[in-house]
């Protein structure tokens, strides 16, 4: 079950790193952060997550 939590917070995390992309084109700097942010706090999440579950 610890999978599909993964799954979806590496989806997230994908989003999150689309918005960074899109937010350095429009030079939004407050966006940019709070997409950063993002990026960094699910991606943690999303690969703990997933070395949890390999590893046992």
């Amino acid at each position: 079950m610890h999978i599909v939590l993964a799954i979806l917070l590496l989806l997230v995390t994908l989003l999150a790193v689309v918005s960074v992309i899109r937010q350095l084109k429009y030079k939004n700097l407050f966006a940019l952060g709070f997409s950063a942010i993002t990026a960094v706090a699910f991606g943690f999440f999303s690969i703990a997550t997933l070395i949890s579950e390999i590893a046992g």
